[in-house]
């Protein structure tokens, strides 16, 4: 079996009300994974700021950037520095008005490779996304990284086994998945972590790639976040995660793994793609018996 091993650094951090010490906190902690020998590095979606999401506040747009941004060029100049793949889920300004949940990459000199913009933007109590984001206009973009190939898919993208599939089938070996979930406000009894840990490994079993998924954890006004940030393997064993609090998971995988799993089992071999037309249909109408 071909060995080509990478190593994996999610940062699963908690978020305060200050964006500057948000950023330096994360900053420190990617230097911390660096020296613990992380080659890609994957921050929680909208570091450096609290889920603003709970509420419905214009104010709020006033947390967006361009890609441009300081915080982002310090992003590229960490990733220079310590030679890492960075992975920087921001809330982006593309322009007057007009705002995207995204995550920014740059490979391991430094260089800007990318934006893959959160295409799939939920709606619900505490989750009012839809008023912040514009749904994604980049598609599912792959990256050659130096250490290897990536694609993202950002929280809510994460569930659909669409975009799973989408990624693996133009070359992605990682899928990484920056999240912020925690509690459902009108389900206060209930935690979605095993569903969701269940749901995005099982992508990694039908694709034959690695997941690396990192959430938030701590308090923020009404939410609380549940962490769980995993790796699992390309037959769905949870390889390493974390708890609900604070830490940075560091975990080698072996590509040639999937080569093994894709053999073993032939999803992508068997696939009948002229037998899908109905998935490009919002609703499919059943006949009347």
């Amino acid at each position: 079996m071909k060995t080509n091993k990478v190593t994996i650094g999610l940062i699963q951090g908690k978020c305060g009300k200050d964006i500057a010490q948000n950023v330096e906190y994360h900053v420190q902690k990617v230097e911390e994974a660096a020296k613990k020998g992380a080659q890609i590095i994957c921050l929680q979606e909208l570091f450096n700021a609290q889920y603003f999401c709970q509420t419905v506040n214009v104010e709020h747009y006033n947390l967006a950037e361009p890609i441009d941004s300081p915080t982002l060029q310090k992003m590229s100049e960490l990733a220079k520095k310590f030679e890492v793949v960075l992975i920087v889920p921001i809330y982006e300004k593309a322009g007057r008005g007009v705002y995207f949940n995204s995550a920014v990459v740059y490979d391991a000199d430094g260089s800007y490779l990318g934006t893959t913009r959160k295409n799939h933007i939920p709606d619900g109590p505490q989750y009012h996304e839809k008023y912040y984001f514009v749904p994604g206009n980049t598609g599912y973009p792959v990256y050659e990284t130096r250490y290897g190939t990536i694609g993202i898919g950002i929280c809510w993208d994460e569930w659909f086994p669409e975009v799973a599939r989408i990624l693996a089938l133009q070359g992605a070996d990682i899928l990484f998945y920056p999240s912020a979930i925690g509690s459902e406000p009108d389900h206060p009894e209930l935690s979605t972590r095993r569903a969701w840990e269940k749901a995005i490994s099982a992508h990694g079993i039908s694709n034959g790639v690695f997941i690396a998924a990192v959430n938030r954890v701590g308090q923020e006004d009404d939410m609380s976040f549940y962490g769980g940030s995993f790796v699992s393997n390309p037959l769905g064993d949870i390889v390493q995660s974390l708890d609900d609090e604070e830490g940075i998971l560091i975990q080698e995988v072996d590509l040639g793994e999937i080569d093994f799993a894709r053999n073993l089992l032939q999803f992508l071999r068997d696939r009948r793609v002229e037998t899908y037309g109905p998935l490009l249909e919002k609703e499919l109408l059943k006949k009347h018996r």
